[in-house]
């Protein structure tokens, strides 16, 4: 398979539009990097660019250590999982796997053997002599995904292959396509906006945002250790909670503190603060870093009310609010609650981060 490396590729569109500034990304050999983000933040045309299907403005593009950046996107060796699947209505299922490589003059025995294997792979042998129409969502896009293995690129690119589908088989096909990656070996980039996606199949997760890299890492480096707020808003499920607290000091002791509550600091967060006395900080806690008590507990309980409840089976989700906040608790289904119900949460100290006001950017 292949490396693929960007440094510090941008991508300026007519009139002056910055959609992509100077990434730089490194992709290991057999590696499942996953680009994420909001609509319009960049990564559909960063994949575009390594494909070839977009003209990169300045910086380098190399895969396997090759400089590619002119280099049609047929010279490439790369395979494309679009989001429409882009299957010919016209063709049955073996021959939309097999056009790409009859245009490349691939012996028919060859073709033949490939689209079998790759029909194998899938399961969909039973479906080849079918046409797209007569396919569910389901079933198009494993054709679409088998018509780039017959191909045996050196990268397969995937972009949000599977948007189109409802959420039981979007589960299924992320499993599917995370066991495709084992089975090939191969080097695969992921484009998606769902960052439950990004959290379960990557290797690496790209975090990008108005055109900008954010941050570059493991999932759960992500995770637990955002780079900044937006990071740390954007990868969870629910969301990160943020509460812009004051630093306060009293006596040998450093809190973090609301109108009525007030965090107790580790000495950790303590001396990474102390410079923050007397000013602000965001303050960011998970849902299920939330502990529900059933009464107060000095120097590490947030009080406050409850406003919607959740109920979901194997867990509870819990809106409330304090004075000046709004968040949201993950607790145990068993945990009987009403609306305005006074509670008590303690967040787990050793798991919460906290942001620069200006900047946003991660201080523990």
């Amino acid at each position: 398979m292949a490396t693929v490396t960007l440094r510090d590729i941008t991508k300026v569109y007519d009139g002056g539009v910055l959609a992509v500034d100077k990434a730089n990304i490194d992709i290991e050999d057999q590696e499942f990097v996953v680009l994420v983000g909001p609509s319009g933040c960049g990564k559909s045309t960063t994949l575009r660019m390594v494909a070839g299907l977009e003209d990169i403005t300045s910086g380098e593009l190399r895969i396997d250590g090759k400089l590619v950046n002119d280099v049609p996107p047929k010279d490439r060796d790369i395979a494309m999982v679009f989001q429409n699947y882009a299957l010919y209505p016209h063709m049955t299922v073996y021959d939309n796997m097999a056009f790409g490589l009859k245009i490349r003059k691939f012996p028919k025995d060859k073709i033949d053997q490939r689209v079998k294997e790759a029909a194998r792979i899938l399961d969909i042998e039973e479906l080849l002599e079918r046409k797209p129409k007569a396919l569910s969502g389901g079933q198009r896009q494993r054709v679409a995904v088998g018509r780039a293995i017959v191909r045996k690129p050196k990268v397969f690119l995937f972009d949000e292959p599977l948007s189109n589908l409802d959420a039981k088989l979007r589960v299924q096909m992320r499993a599917e396509i995370s066991n495709l990656h084992n089975r090939l070996e191969a080097t695969m980039i992921y484009v998606t906006h769902d960052q439950v996606e990004a959290m379960t199949m990557a290797d690496k997760i790209v975090v990008m945002k108005f055109g900008l890299i954010q941050q570059i890492g493991s999932p759960m480096e992500l995770y637990t250790k955002p780079a900044n707020k937006f990071v740390a808003g954007f990868m969870g499920s629910p969301p990160m909670n943020f509460m812009n607290l004051e630093i306060k000091k009293d006596g040998d002791d450093i809190l973090a503190a609301e109108k009525d509550f007030n965090i107790k600091l580790n000495k950790k967060q303590a001396a990474q603060l102390k410079s923050y006395v007397g000013k602000k900080v965001v303050f960011g806690v998970r849902p299920e870093d939330l502990e529900f008590l059933p009464k107060a507990e000095a120097d590490v309980t947030i009080n406050a009310k409850v406003g919607i409840i959740e109920p979901l089976g194997a867990e509870t989700h819990i809106y409330a609010s304090t004075n000046e906040h709004q968040m949201i608790a993950r607790i145990e289904p068993t945990v009987k609650l009403e609306l305005d119900q006074k509670i008590y949460l303690k967040p787990n100290l050793s798991h919460v981060c906290f942001f620069d006001m200006e900047t946003e950017e991660a201080i523990v």
